[in-house]
């Protein structure tokens, strides 16, 4: 069965935003909202903070789109069934049946929902699902970035490179003890 997932690289994320930008042009992401944040070391958007002292600087970026959890908290507080888990592991929400309520919002710990004003509804990160549903195996995101940061892919095809990262090197999630299933896989090339 295919389970969908991301890879990010943080050794190789510059903090560059292409990936947000690239999603928002091929979502039409509406104004002031980011299915992909690149969050700073401070948890912020911002591009101008480095840790450390002189001479050991550092800019640290940790992109965040939709984590597509396995026990998405997002899906279970949802009053009209608009969000819901596809069998292929992807989180969506079914814009005819949201109601703009905000619950999914407040029941997300990752901050990756976002309410649409002029819609009145809410929006997220959906894994480019119509690219993937159209056979296309690269999000918008994936095919953009120019440090090859991302990888999206299956992560039941033991032969697919998403699922060799996760089996091969040492992973990470955000906010594990959540015990959400999160399924956006956090690694560093130089570990």
């Amino acid at each position: 069965m295919t389970k969908y997932g991301f890879a990010i690289n943080l050794h190789r994320c510059v903090g560059c935003r292409t990936c947000t930008i690239s999603c928002k042009m091929e979502n039409g992401v509406a104004s002031g909202l980011q299915r992909m944040r690149v969050l700073n070391a401070d948890d912020q958007t911002v591009y101008d903070k480095p840790t450390g002292t002189y001479p050991a600087l550092a800019l640290e970026w940790v992109p965040v789109p939709c984590q597509h959890c396995d026990e998405a908290p997002c899906v279970a507080v949802c009053p009209t069934g608009a969000s819901t888990k596809r069998a292929d592991g992807i989180v969506v929400i079914d814009k005819e049946q949201c109601i703009g309520c905000d619950s999914c919002i407040a029941a997300c710990p990752y901050g990756a929902r976002q309410h649409d004003d002029a819609a009145n509804t809410v929006d997220k990160c959906t894994l480019c699902s119509h690219r993937l549903d159209a056979g296309i195996d690269t999000t918008m995101c994936q095919l953009a970035c120019p440090g090859r940061a991302i990888v999206v892919g299956d992560l039941d095809d033991a032969a697919s490179e998403i699922a060799k990262i996760v089996a091969e090197r040492k992973t990470t999630h955000l906010f594990e003890d959540q015990k959400t299933g999160p399924q956006v896989y956090y690694w560093n090339s130089m570990e």
